[in-house]
This record gives C-alpha cells, structure tokens and sequence, in this order.
C-alpha cells in the first residue's frame, strides 16, 4: 500500500475517480499526494525564498500531506506517461497500469506499477509530478446490474 520509508508520514487510502502526483518525499522515496495538495504545496514553495526553503526542509510540514496509500491490485490510469515508463510507443498519451507490489520483503521499496503492456516499473522511477487517476481501488469488475439480476434477487 504504501512504502515502508512513508509509513511514518501522515497517511490515507486513495479513493476511486481521485487525480494523484507522485512527489519525492524528503525520505527519498516516492509516494503519491493528493494532486490539489500538491499544487498548493508548490505554490507555497515557488513563493517562498531560498532561505526559507532550506529553512523548510527541517520541518515536518514542508511536505505535501497526506501521502496517498493504494492497495495492490487498484487499477490507474497514468496521464502523458513517459515512453521510458513503458515498452511501448505510446509516450504522451494516458496508459493503464494495476498498482502491485514487486516484494514482500521488510524495508525494501516494493511498490511498483504494472503497465498492461507487461512493463513494471517501481514508484522510485516516476518523475515528481507525474500524475495518475486512480479508476478502480480493486483489480475485480464489479458485475454490472441486469434488470433480470435485480428481478431475481427481489424474488427471492
């Protein structure tokens, strides 16, 4: 769900339909952000001066908060996902990808996506700013109700 490095950050489950940023934490690991958290998060930052930066890197809210957790198997769509993400030649364009987790070894970064074209590409590698829309929290359809389903589930 969410790296063991980001475990001590301010953390929530993501939600179906969310926008979500991937930020490189101070940790070093990259993690995903609400993608309006982050925008106000940058803008502070481009308005602050250096000094002020540094002075922000020691504090603990100097980061986008909080990070966002996916479970293994949530579906995603990457926006203008970079051709070095995926095997294939769609660079610029949005790719389907399912969140999974390459390990499940201790203090390892397992988090990685899993394109639909078979490439797998850990969280470490994204670029900050790189968005996704979480579609799915589950790798499982939800079945679609019939007329004749519902018919029969009130019949019974």
């Amino acid at each position: 769900m969410c790296d063991y490095s980001l475990m001590m950050v301010p953390n929530r489950l993501a939600m179906e339909g969310e926008e979500l940023v991937a930020h490189r934490f101070q940790s070093g690991t990259t993690g995903f952000v609400c993608s309006s958290d982050f925008s106000i998060w940058k803008a502070e930052r481009r308005s602050k001066s250096i000094w002020q930066r540094l002075r922000a890197c020691f504090e603990s809210t100097a980061e986008p908060a909080p990070v966002v957790c996916i479970p293994p198997g949530a579906r995603l769509r990457v926006e203008a996902a970079p051709e070095s993400l995926t095997s294939s030649s769609h660079s610029g364009s949005s790719e389907l990808a399912t969140f999974t987790q390459l390990s499940a070894e201790a203090n390892q970064h397992r988090d990685a996506l899993c394109f639909d074209d078979g490439a797998k590409v850990r969280l470490a590698m994204l670029a900050e700013g790189q968005r996704v829309k979480v579609l799915r929290l589950s790798s499982i359809e939800e079945p679609e109700a019939t007329p004749e389903a519902v018919l029969h589930v009130n019949a019974a």
